[in-house]
């Protein structure tokens, strides 16, 4: 499986920082409790300085959306997402223990991360723009969407749209579940800062799986020299 940035992305945002984790070995018996209530207490001390609006992270992805012709207090990237709700609920819901370390991470740094199950996914996976005839499974109600012509979109090989409008919302398709053992995690950030910011986030990451679920990770930096990351299935999709 290989996974990239088209080059149109690239072109629109050549400021973009993208990691990229592979990972197989997952499973959902695992206690994670003490990693998630660190990056919860580093939101929640930035967010006591203000709405996260106003967070440099959020802010750069905010720019990014309104480039791609989307209200960006209407469609907001799955980081902003995730704070709304803590900052309202002061708490997120536990969903697999992968999921929210994931979502932990994007908590404390304010970063969209992107747990896929890999063995959803047929052939490679592309952050492109749509062709309008892809399908989207919502995450919610289970229902079949089209992204609409030239949405920035994480697609599959067969057509099948593993997001919509980039970080905005993942697919229902590929969320991670009980039975998910193989994995691919995206960690994309636009913002100044982000060349340290996304690597930091990676090794937190690789110690989290190495130590906890005591699985070996691949792990990549994409640029827009190198950007492709390739790994072997463990599956076949």
């Amino acid at each position: 499986m290989r996974f990239q940035h088209a080059p149109q992305v690239w072109s629109a945002f050549p400021e973009l920082v993208c990691g990229v984790l592979h990972a197989t070995g997952v499973t959902p018996t695992v206690d994670v409790g003490p990693l998630l209530a660190r990056h919860a207490d580093t939101a929640r001390a930035r967010l006591a300085a203000g709405p996260e609006g106003g967070l440099p992270e959020i802010q750069a992805w905010r720019r990014a959306f309104a480039r791609m012709g989307l209200a960006p207090t209407r469609y907001r990237c799955a980081a902003e997402s995730l704070l709304r709700r803590f900052r309202r609920d002061g708490a997120l819901p536990r969903l697999h223990p992968l999921v929210d370390v994931g979502n932990a991470l994007s908590l404390g740094y304010a970063v969209p991360v992107a747990v896929l199950d890999a063995e959803r996914i047929v052939g490679d996976l592309a952050v492109r723009p749509a062709s309008g005839e892809e399908t989207y499974l919502t995450l919610g109600s289970g229902e079949d969407e089209c992204p609409e012509p030239g949405e920035v979109i994480f697609a599959d090989s067969a057509g099948r749209a593993h997001s919509r409008r980039w970080t905005h919302r993942q697919s229902g398709w590929s969320a991670v579940r009980d039975d998910t053992t193989e994995v691919l995690v995206v960690i994309e950030a636009l913002h100044d800062g982000a060349a340290e910011t996304v690597p930091r986030m990676l090794a937190e990451l690789s110690a989290a799986l190495e130590d906890v679920w005591r699985t070996p990770v691949r792990t990549a930096l994409l640029t827009v020299e190198a950007p492709v990351f390739s790994v072997a299935r463990a599956t076949a999709g």
